[in-house]
């Protein structure tokens, strides 16, 4: 039976856990690696092809992304990849995304270095 009032429908045993605070925890990640612009939110889009509605539920910490959205998120994101890896409990993994991440920064650096060198 449907509630008279209101715009929710009751929880049930499904709706229980810790999803208002993984929510939150993939909205601070998008925040902090896309910055809470509009441009942001069309860069989440592009990402995963998802509705401007929805990705604007993402950053609010509202829903958070499943699936196929959240993988394209996590291979977009390595702050996204960090807190999916934690949330999953296997944080030990996300040791070698250090290396990568850092790998790529040294490799731009060489880069811009000759460059400015002329090399």
């Amino acid at each position: 039976m449907f509630p008279k009032e209101g715009k929710k429908l009751p929880r049930g045993a499904r709706g229980s856990g810790d999803d208002g605070e993984f929510a939150h925890i993939i909205a601070a990640a998008l925040k902090s690696e896309l910055g809470m612009t509009h441009q942001a939110v069309k860069t989440a889009m592009r990402w995963t092809g998802a509705s401007e509605r929805t990705v604007k539920h993402w950053f609010a910490g509202t829903h958070a992304p499943s699936g196929p959205h959240l993988a394209s998120l996590a291979r977009h994101s390595d702050s996204v990849l960090m807190c999916f890896l934690r949330a999953a409990h296997r944080p030990a993994l996300s040791v070698g995304t250090h290396w990568i991440s850092l790998r790529t920064m040294l490799v731009e650096l060489v880069e811009t270095i000759d460059l400015h060198y002329g090399l």
